[in-house]
């Protein structure tokens, strides 16, 4: 089968790859139909994830057809039409019965490895790294899908793919990361970044109460977006001070929430910390750019709180955590639990109240998966989603 696959930082390819097969009786075979690229595949390219090696399957936004299902799958048949979550969770552990799925404690194969650099281990991922289980991804022509009755949810309705395929991963995400900011009705809501996961936090901030959302950004299509779908107030960081634009427009307060959507490849309008940053992340002397972080910080209102769905990858630095203890700030953060809101969020999608197609700029075959990541790096040509078919 043909699948993209990464070959060293800045390096990914569509290679011929040995064809994706049922591997234990609870596993499923799905034929993609859909695919896509996220802003947190953008880490493994720039060689910011550690735990990489030559060849990996990359990819962690499925959708397709059931092909074949191992002996002990009851949910799904062959023929269904389903969408694949990035989380790979048992749906029996201490944590998925808590309905924490990403923090599932038997999908990751290299736990103990895990356990070295975080303390304890996360669940098992799609095509992300084998520091959480080195599973092949989804962008290629088939995927393994394990413990295949937890994962999937089948799509029975006539809705596109490009309507629902964001259940996989973005727009859970989005939906958590609002939801971890504890918003109040009438908050005030920040969100840097104005990325797909972003887009959909501003979204889901107004669902869950919002009375303002703010969005940070400097590409002027992301902003564009962000004001046109998202209904936001925006700020272009290269123009004007975050801090002193937010104080004024919260009249000194500060947001109520903060949202960094961001993570570890953070861009600054020269800062001294985002300088720093830079230069240490290119003589390999940190992996996280944590500008963002820091600048929500100090910018929530006290006694505020900061969600962070922004992948981070290492040990940031220069993290105010004096600002954070004495304003009295709540952080929440985490891979997302996806399986907890994959029906909900398909209700939603079913009654109109969302369609989650309007972050798609870009629609693409396979093959041209290596080009197509260059330019969501580089941000060219208005690039904001890009979806890949197989």
């Amino acid at each position: 089968m043909k699948a993209l696959c990464w070959h060293g930082s800045g390096d990914v390819r569509v290679d011929s790859v040995p064809d994706a097969k049922i591997e234990q009786p609870s596993d499923a075979l799905i034929k993609i139909t859909s695919t896509a690229i996220c802003g947190s595949d953008l880490h493994l390219l720039d060689g910011y994830q550690p735990g990489m090696e030559k060849g990996d399957i990359l990819g962690h936004e499925p959708m397709g057809v059931v092909i074949e299902v191992g002996s002990k799958v009851t949910k799904l048949k062959k023929g269904d039409r389903v969408v694949v979550p990035f989380t790979i969770s048992c749906g029996s552990c201490f944590f998925c019965q808590k309905t924490l799925f990403s923090c599932c404690d038997t999908t990751n194969p290299n736990a103990k490895v895990a356990e070295k650099a975080m303390g304890h281990s996360p669940a098992g991922l799609f095509g992300f790294s084998h520091l959480v289980g080195g599973y092949a991804g989804g962008q290629a022509e088939f995927l393994r899908v394990p413990h295949a009755d937890v994962g999937p949810i089948k799509i029975e309705s006539d809705l596109p793919d490009e309507k629902v395929l964001f259940l996989s991963d973005i727009f859970p995400t989005g939906y958590m990361a609002a939801e971890n900011a504890c918003i109040e009705k009438g908050d005030t809501v920040a969100v840097w970044g104005c990325g797909p996961v972003a887009q959909f936090a501003i979204k889901s901030a107004w669902m869950l109460g919002a009375g303002r959302v703010i969005a940070i950004d400097r590409v002027p299509e992301r902003l564009k977006m962000a004001e046109e779908h998202g209904k936001a107030e925006t700020i272009n960081f290269d123009k004007v001070s975050v801090y002193d634009q937010l104080q004024e427009m919260t009249k000194g307060r500060g947001p109520d929430r903060c949202i960094d959507a961001v993570g570890c490849e953070a861009h600054a309008a020269g800062t001294i910390d985002s300088v720093l940053d830079k230069a240490k992340a290119t003589v390999g002397l940190t992996t996280d750019r944590a500008h963002v972080l820091r600048e929500a910080i100090m910018c929530c209102r006290k006694a505020g709180t900061i969600s962070v769905p922004g992948v981070y990858v290492g040990f940031p630095d220069k993290i105010p955590f004096g600002a954070f203890m004495n304003k009295g700030l709540t952080m929440k953060s985490g891979q997302t639990h996806v399986q907890r809101y994959l029906r909900p969020l398909l209700d939603k999608i079913e009654k109109g109240e969302i369609d989650p197609s309007f972050v798609i700029t870009h629609k693409l075959p396979l093959a041209d998966a290596p080009a197509a990541y260059k330019t969501f790096r580089d941000k060219k040509d208005g690039c904001i989603k890009v979806v890949l078919k197989p």
